[in-house]
């Protein structure tokens, strides 16, 4: 890598990614780089574009629960600013150190997705730059404003493969009044996933609802199936959830600082993993509700899903293995990515084994913003 840059401004940014691209220089965009271990390999580049300097708050209006942020502030910084006033961007994305702009870059959530949504769900407004050296602005600072929102819509997920993410607009949600949080231990995947159809059938909505199998429940000190739900709302339809849950034997409740610590666990699943396996692989595979438990028994290590969308994490000691899962499992019709694995392993790795036809409008967008493929070859699970 010939040099690195730190841009101070969203105009700084511009012009550092037209520099680069008008030389015909081959570009490696990134935040913090927390992730270099997700999707695929970064192909070596001639310059390095860091977005790290991009740390201001742009706009807060806690009154009318929007604000905009430059794409460097750590996401960490960015939830303590929010709970000062008791608000919130509920993506629970993993990695302590990552920027709002790579949260966004790989469309990370965690287990509040399936009461809040993605981040496509939360993200109203943002500004990129370009290879051209132009700033876009895309969306606003209204929650109804949909004008161009579309264009950040492709930013979300792409890897940093099209452009930079300068600054983002979001809506905000007020945390609630109460918060719990419930561990509930079942003998087999059949009767976890039994107690959660029944709670996602009826009146209470919890925030989250994750299905851990033994392997990973022993993070949080169980050996069983666990089925860990967190409830938010008034005291009275929090404390409804507790009668609900009580006649399930070594269920415990937790709030405040317990509840808090569990959460960070499950969050953190996958970064502790990958550190303690340099060797190791993380599956995502995406199913129906109804498959979940199937999905979850068919990983042979730790594994666990949100459960109530349907989307499965599996881990693997050995990446070769997680590749072999793939192959056996190719007949399921489960979408499926190895999600982190080894930086040179995933090079002659097939990450990405079925895109499905999304993937030929992809790269005609790829070709929009890049014809030269200068910006960050090969991130986007090395199809793109």
């Amino acid at each position: 890598m010939d040099t690195a840059q730190t841009p101070r401004t969203p105009q700084e940014l511009a012009e550092a990614l037209h520099s680069a691209a008008s030389a015909g220089r081959t570009i490696q965009l990134e935040g913090a780089g927390s992730k270099r271990l997700m999707a695929g390999p970064a192909e070596s580049a001639a310059a390095l574009i860091s977005t790290t300097a991009l740390t201001r708050v742009l706009d807060y209006e806690p009154a009318d629960l929007t604000i905009s942020v430059e794409a460097g502030l750590p996401w960490c910084e960015f939830t303590r600013l929010l709970a000062a006033n008791r608000q919130m961007v509920p993506l629970d994305p993993p990695f302590s150190a990552a920027t709002v702009g790579g949260v966004l870059a790989a469309n990370s959530s965690g287990p509040r997705r399936r009461l809040y949504g993605t981040s496509r769900d939360m993200v109203i407004g943002m500004r990129f730059a370009t290879l051209e050296g132009k700033l876009v602005d895309s969306g606003g600072m209204v929650v109804k404003n949909v004008a161009g929102l579309d264009m950040a819509k492709l930013m979300i997920g792409s890897f940093g493969t099209l452009a930079a993410i300068a600054s983002v607009n979001f809506k905000l949600q007020p945390m609630p009044e109460t918060e719990r949080s419930f561990l509930l231990p079942f003998p087999s995947a059949a009767q976890a996933i039994a107690a959660r159809n029944s709670l996602l059938a009826g009146q209470l909505q919890p925030a989250a609802v994750d299905l851990l199998d033994p392997a990973a429940g022993a993070i949080i000190g169980h050996s069983a199936w666990l089925l860990a739900v967190r409830a938010g709302g008034n005291r009275a339809a929090v404390d409804r959830y507790e009668r609900e849950f009580a006649p399930i034997e070594g269920g415990v409740a937790y709030e405040d600082e317990l509840q808090q610590r569990i959460w960070r666990q499950i969050g953190e699943f996958t970064p502790e993993f990958l550190a303690a396996h340099p060797r190791g692989a993380v599956v995502r595979a995406s199913c129906t509700l109804k498959e979940v438990g199937a999905v979850l028994e068919s990983f042979p290590g730790p594994a666990l899903a949100r459960a109530g969308s349907g989307v499965c994490y599996g881990y693997f000691d050995d990446a070769d293995d997680a590749g072999a899962w793939l192959s056996v499992t190719a007949g399921q019709g489960w979408k499926a990515v190895i999600e982190f694995s080894p930086g040179e392993w995933k090079r002659n790795a097939d990450l990405w084994p079925a895109p499905g036809a999304d993937l030929e409008l992809m790269r005609r967008v790829k070709n929009l913003f890049d014809p030269g493929n200068l910006l960050n070859r090969g991130r986007l699970y090395g199809r793109i």
